[in-house]
């Protein structure tokens, strides 16, 4: 781990879990961290009855549009914590850091902060589900390329591989991927994001591309009483993720 994040940890993990932490849900906590002098605000929903000493799977939730901390919280409610907090999962929640998204500049920080919710939590195989709408899901394929080593499965409602390019696709051909769009979606979604399931999944990857009927961007049949059908995706690949 870089040497000025672990120092920064040992120094002040525990003024910030004091200062930082405000309950905000039954098992959600709200923190602050550092990497590189870059403050990373974040959330963690943990489940029900949580044992630090226990593994649990794990997932990281990106917000959509700027990836505030109102995006975040927008999302954990619609999509994650209740299901997470159900089945037994681990959610952590990163905010952009000053506006660098995670499919741009933010992602640079993204190694080092995972290395730090591993060493925090004992997550199921050391790697993470990674799921989010929109930027969020852009972000998810982003961050998924850029580091695979930390993610068994991405999950984009919507969301597709910023600046495609071969070799980006190649890198997370060993995960599952599940991608989500609503029929009545503009932009290039409904194109892209199928272009993208084809060709995983000509490389014998697990790759789901479904089109949820009468859904505009905002897709409500993956929210709420029906976030469970993201959650039976990540069920899915932790039984492995290739045809």
């Amino acid at each position: 781990m870089n040497q000025r994040v672990s120092t920064w940890r040992a120094v002040t993990v525990a003024a910030a879990l004091c200062v930082v932490a405000q309950p905000l849900h039954a098992e959600e906590i709200a923190l602050t961290t550092s990497i590189d002098g870059t403050a990373i605000r974040y959330k963690i929903v943990l489940p029900n009855g949580y044992d630090p000493e226990k593994t649990y799977p794990g997932i990281v939730a990106l917000g959509g549009g700027a990836q505030s901390m109102r995006t975040v919280d927008r999302t954990l409610s619609r999509n994650f914590r209740d299901e997470a907090e159900k089945r037994g999962y681990i959610v952590i929640a990163p905010a952009a850091p000053q506006g660098q998204l995670f499919f741009q500049e933010g992602a640079r920080l993204m190694p080092a902060f995972l290395d730090m919710m591993l060493a925090d939590y004992k997550i199921q195989g050391g790697t993470f589900h990674i799921a989010g709408p929109s930027n969020g899901g852009i972000a998810a394929f982003h961050l998924a390329a850029q580091s695979p080593r930390y993610f068994r499965s991405v999950t984009a409602f919507p969301g597709y591989m910023w600046e495609r390019s071969q070799e980006k696709l190649d890198a997370i051909a060993g995960l599952c991927v599940f991608m989500y769009v609503g029929e009545f979606d503009r932009y290039m979604w409904h194109d892209e994001m199928a272009l993208e399931a084809e060709y995983l999944r000509s490389t014998g990857t697990v790759a789901r591309y479904t089109v949820e009927k009468d859904q505009p961007h905002g897709i409500a049949t993956l929210a709420g009483d029906q976030a469970g059908r993201l959650f039976d995706g990540f069920a899915e690949a932790e039984g492995g993720c290739r045809q």
